[in-house]
């Protein structure tokens, strides 16, 4: 299982030849493809109405992991360590970062300078 940052989609949903990013690449692995809630939520807030259909189709073969307790006691641990190297990264991706942790998968992403910061988090580059 793979977990996929928000920043891929948003590369999905940018490119005209969808053969060129790196969901394409990476859906042409056997390995799931899933997205957390937070993900799930970031795209949903910024999705025109043009893509709605496009989202909705592309969630029919995506696990969603949700982002429960657990998630959040591993974003307080990577938020306390972030805070405390003064290295600090967006809460969103606190939030995903967590739940690839929590879950012991690794997450796929284009903004790997933000993501790297987190320790102990396999990144998919």
């Amino acid at each position: 299982m793979i977990l996929l940052d928000s920043s891929i989609l948003i590369e999905l949903f940018r490119k005209k030849d969808k053969k060129k990013t790196l969901f394409y690449n990476l859906s042409q692995s056997d390995k799931n493809l899933s997205i957390s809630t937070i993900t799930y939520y970031e795209i949903g807030i910024g999705n025109r109405k043009s893509h709605f259909d496009f989202w909705d189709s592309l969630c029919e073969n995506l696990t969603v992991i949700p982002f429960d307790k657990t998630c959040s006691d591993t974003a307080i641990a990577i938020y306390l360590d972030l805070l405390k190297i003064n290295k600090m990264v967006d809460l969103a991706d606190i939030l995903i970062g967590a739940t690839a942790l929590t879950h012991n998968i690794p997450i796929a992403t284009l903004n790997v300078k933000h993501f790297e910061r987190i320790k102990d988090l396999e990144i998919l580059k």
